[in-house]
């Protein structure tokens, strides 16, 4: 006899799986993993749009005095915030009323779901990880802004959070082009160079970038750069899985090789501390909604969901080396 429990089997099984998923998705990338030991994986509980404060300017009350000089009590104004839409993603686990049959009794069912779930999962860890490097323009905007948008390789144009970064500066990342910074192109005997000269730009006293992302080339050629003297890695980073060398305090992370999300000829300068991960308390890779029954077929379809987006509060201490 097929399991007369059939649905509840099914989201009880997805729900047991959804904070494996949450904890999957997060230790899967670089980013999100240092994210997330930092603490800045803070979920979102509501509102219109994910909003991110910021401080824009110093305060500029900053005043030498002698005895009785007047003293400026002026309201400063040296606070705002950035607005990011929540941008959501699903995917969906499913099974036919045949399947049902053939997989008789609840223990065979959860293989099955096992199985479908599993499937699921991977795609939803794929999905996202490939989002964290992206521009944001994916299905007509729907997609989150990646790396590529809060980091840009044009920091001066375009949008971020609701704020015009061609006319606010405050708001624009740094970039180091090897052909209209440098002398040319990045090789493995310039890259160090051009590393220095990025990373100048991003240190504020103790201020500085602690984790470098690069695709396969540009990892490849600072690891060619290296190979002559003695390589340090981050012991903890490489036993979470990540191939890792170091620059200065900063780890310098391969996200490339096979399924490598990061674009081509990239190295982000990231100071984890300005970055953020801001999935939906109520939608962090949860069930949606109830039962699925399709209307003309014998089929029962659950989604799982996720809905948030990638922030950051300061660009401007982040920076991205490129061709």
């Amino acid at each position: 006899m097929p399991s007369p429990n059939l649905s509840e089997i099914v989201t009880t099984t997805l729900r047991n799986r959804t904070g494996v998923l949450s904890d999957n998705v997060t230790n899967n990338t670089v980013l999100l993993y240092r994210l997330k030991e930092r603490s800045n994986v803070k979920p979102v509980s509501g509102g219109r749009t994910i909003v991110q404060e910021l401080q824009y300017a110093q305060n500029g009350s900053y005043k030498r005095y002698s005895g009785y000089d007047v003293l400026d009590i002026s309201p400063q104004d040296v606070f705002t915030a950035a607005e990011f839409d929540i941008k959501q993603v699903a995917v969906s686990v499913s099974i036919s009323g045949l399947e049902e049959l053939l997989n008789s009794g609840p223990e065979q069912i959860i293989d099955l779901l096992e199985a479908r779930i599993e499937n699921a999962e991977n795609s939803m860890i794929n999905g996202l990880s490939t989002d964290v490097y992206s521009d944001g323009t994916a299905d007509g905007g729907k997609q989150i802004g990646g790396l590529q948008l809060l980091i840009a390789d044009a920091p001066s144009t375009g949008t971020v959070g609701g704020i015009n970064r061609a006319t606010w500066s405050f708001f624009r990342n740094i970039k180091f082009s090897g052909t209209s910074d440098g002398s040319g192109a990045v090789t493995s005997a310039n890259i160090q160079s051009y590393m220095n000269r990025l990373y100048v730009q991003l240190v504020r006293g103790r201020d500085a970038p602690d984790l470098i992302v690069a695709d396969n080339n540009y990892w490849r050629l600072y690891l060619e750069s290296l190979q002559s003297i003695q390589r340090i890695t981050n012991e903890k980073l490489a036993s979470a899985g990540f191939m890792n060398l170091k620059y200065m305090n900063a780890d310098v992370v391969l996200d490339g090789g096979v399924g490598g999300s990061a674009p081509a000829n990239h190295m982000y300068f990231i100071n984890s501390k300005y970055v953020f991960f801001r999935p939906h308390k109520e939608r962090n890779m949860t069930p949606i909604g109830g039962d699925r029954f399709s209307v003309n077929q014998d089929a029962l379809v659950k989604l799982i969901g996720w809905a948030g987006n990638l922030t950051t509060s300061g660009p401007k201490f982040n920076g991205v080396l490129i061709a």
